[in-house]
């Protein structure tokens, strides 16, 4: 593994940990930080940040297994979006939510940048959104 990429995947452990913090304080706190509501970024394909949120998605999936805390879906697209504001990327975060066989409602998180999802994208077909948060890059997010 070369340095790059452990720096990345010390990255992706810091702000799966900081995910976790966000997901155990009241959402009302964190949703102004998280960008606009119920907007959504574009989903043209920049072909210049492919290659980061490949590398993004895969360190997060693969720190996620690590991690002390539970990071799932929801501290991993937090994570992922802190991730991607860093380095001037923008993405939107998804809220859904389904019932299961038994009527059990279950949520949902999942972050997507352009056409590429980067966390979160398995069974989200199946998920009806409630919430999205667009973090726009450029001055025009609130958060």
């Amino acid at each position: 593994m070369d340095l790059k990429t452990k720096i990345l995947l010390v990255e992706s452990f810091f702000y799966l940990g900081l995910g976790r913090y966000l997901k155990s304080i009241p959402f009302s706190k964190v949703a102004p930080t998280l960008g606009q509501h119920m907007e959504e970024t574009t989903f043209d394909p920049s072909d210049s940040n492919k290659k980061v949120l490949s590398s993004v998605s895969q360190a997060i999936h693969i720190m996620s297994r690590y991690t002390f805390w539970e990071s799932q879906c929801l501290v991993k697209a937090f994570a992922a979006m802190k991730m991607l504001e860093k380095r001037q990327i923008e993405s939107t975060l998804y809220l859904g939510t389904a019932r299961d066989e038994s009527g059990e409602l279950l949520a949902h998180a999942w972050l997507r940048s352009g056409p590429y999802y980067i966390t979160g994208s398995e069974g989200m077909e199946k998920f009806t959104v409630v919430g999205k948060f667009a973090k726009k890059i450029g001055g025009t997010s609130n958060g």
